[in-house]
């Protein structure tokens, strides 16, 4: 008999329990820096057959719903409709333990994690943690130097995008208002 809430899947190396296969998957990352999926087009890695199903969709889609606030291309109307939240204010998540609301569901997830304390993601490095492994892929980067966001205009490298959108401000002109 299987109980809500019972962690049947176990870490063989550090003992902690998940409800489903695929989280620990994702957590055993932590212990092998594996990802056993690689897209044949990118070479990005990832932990699930699933996950890299849905990845390659984001090569053969065509991001065909654009934002007419921003001009940002997204390849599903759900996701545009996420992100034009950010642009009318509405903001439909809500946490339960203080006032913080948020446009994306992804982003309370990550916000709640400030409440427990949570930092499931740890650097092998360092031994920073983070709530988040994307954080702490981007973290990692310090330590690799590794900088994938080129900028068209110069070559110049990033290792974070929204630093290479602000970089490329400088050749555009584009203001940020």
């Amino acid at each position: 008999r299987i109980h809500i809430g019972e962690r049947l899947y176990k870490c063989d190396m550090c003992g902690v329990g998940f409800m489903m296969k695929v989280q620990l998957m994702k957590h055993m990352i932590l212990h092998t820096g594996e990802l056993p999926y690689k897209c044949d087009i990118c070479d990005k890695g990832l932990v699930t057959l699933t996950s890299l199903k849905e990845h390659r969709r984001t090569h053969n889609e065509e991001k065909s719903y654009r934002c007419n606030v921003c001009g940002e291309d997204f390849t599903s109307g759900s996701g545009l409709k996420e992100h034009q939240r950010i642009h009318i204010g509405e903001k439909p998540y809500k946490c339960d333990m203080c006032s913080a609301e948020f446009a994306a569901k992804s982003s309370l997830n990550t916000h709640q994690k400030t409440h427990t304390g949570e930092k499931s993601y740890t650097c092998d490095v360092c031994n920073i943690g983070f709530a988040e492994n994307s954080t702490l892929r981007t973290h990692r980067r310090i330590h690799t130097g590794e900088k994938p966001y080129m900028c068209d205009y110069c070559g110049t490298g990033f290792a974070q995008h929204c630093n290479l959108k602000t970089h490329k401000r400088k050749h555009t002109g584009e203001k940020p208002y």
